[in-house]
């Protein structure tokens, strides 16, 4: 399946014409698989996570975030598969468009696929995902070492947890509060990029 037909979904959700968001024209694929994290401010507050996946970003909705906590397991709803430039993406999305609000960066950077069958062995991070369990490492800005995603219900209510791994030393915290957060772009808060639109 093409990059293009795996933003069907994306490309059908959004008027060009009125949102700012990036169209998807093929960014180049690295070396590092990257990840990116975003708060949105749409009709619910929530955290956008958010892993490469060949040449697009598998996306699910965090409503309370990702956390340094690994006895805080954490609801992350899929979503429709993002293009690559969307990592970049920080700005407002208009009123009446699909998810309209704000957006920033909360956090980047590259990640480590970990995933492996039962003898040990490496498997591909995009099969471990569609088998419903994929374990990788940060290394972002805020967030790093090991996490998983682990899907528990399918079908139309499909959800998965994300849960930062027990072997690395914890920051016994959870999230911070997404209103006073600042983007690891432009150092701005929610707020001023909603003021600056």
């Amino acid at each position: 399946m093409t990059a293009r037909e795996r933003l069907r979904d994306y490309h059908a959700k959004r008027d060009f014409g009125r949102t700012g968001e990036p169209r998807g024209r093929g960014a180049a694929v690295g070396d590092e698989p990257r990840f990116v994290v975003q708060i949105h401010d749409a009709s619910t507050l929530h955290f956008d996570f958010r892993l490469q996946v060949g040449d697009v970003l598998k996306s699910w909705s965090v409503p309370k975030g990702p956390s340094g906590d690994p006895r805080d397991k954490r609801l992350a709803v899929p979503t429709e598969d993002h293009p690559l430039e969307y990592e970049e993406y920080e700005g407002v999305i208009p009123a009446g468009e699909y998810g309209g609000g704000t957006v920033i960066v909360w956090d980047h950077g590259t990640f480590e696929p970990l995933s492996h069958d039962r003898k040990g062995r490496p498997v591909d991070f995009a099969e471990s995902l569609d088998h419903g369990h994929a374990t990788f490492r940060l290394h972002g800005e805020k967030l790093r070492g090991e996490y998983a995603l682990t899907r528990f219900r399918t079908g139309k209510d499909e959800s998965w947890l994300l849960v930062k791994g027990s072997a690395d030393h914890a920051r016994r915290q959870g999230t911070p509060d997404p209103r006073r957060a600042r983007s690891v772009h432009s150092g701005r808060t929610l707020a001023q990029v909603a003021g600056n639109s």
